[in-house]
């Protein structure tokens, strides 16, 4: 039990990569040709613009794998007191929220890409206190 309360908010950042991943993840497969339009209108004219498929499936995969981990990893460390999927899937959750942070970047959406930081700020303290 001290195990459990030491690490509360281990388990909440966990929960909040789950709830966050795995939504964002399952909505692109539930809607991919929505999101696979509104993006490709967002990346008009930018570099990204052709390969948005490869990018969105690329995102899609990723964003599922990170809130599996981050499911396993309230598991792991519960019953074996060892953070290391923890870490595994928030490292995953902060380099999947930098690929999407240079995506709004490159398609100049700065109002989009601040919104992005809020979520990889949660992620970098969760890191942090993995790792502390």
């Amino acid at each position: 039990m001290d195990n459990f309360i030491s690490n509360i908010p281990v388990y909440l950042i966990l929960v909040f990569t789950i709830i966050t991943f795995l939504q964002s993840g399952l909505d692109k497969m539930m809607n991919w040709k929505g999101n696979y339009e509104w993006l490709t209108g967002h990346f008009k004219g930018t570099f990204m613009g052709g390969m948005v498929s490869l990018l969105l499936g690329t995102i899609l995969v990723l964003e599922i794998i990170t809130g599996l981990i981050a499911l396993a990893a309230i598991f792991t460390l519960y019953l074996n007191d060892d953070p290391a999927l923890a870490l595994w899937s928030l490292v995953l959750a902060a380099v999947t929220l930098l690929m999407l942070l240079f995506g709004q970047r490159v398609a100049n959406d700065y109002a989009g890409a601040f919104t992005i930081v809020g979520y990889f700020i949660v992620i970098i303290f969760g890191v942090f206190l993995v790792t502390a």
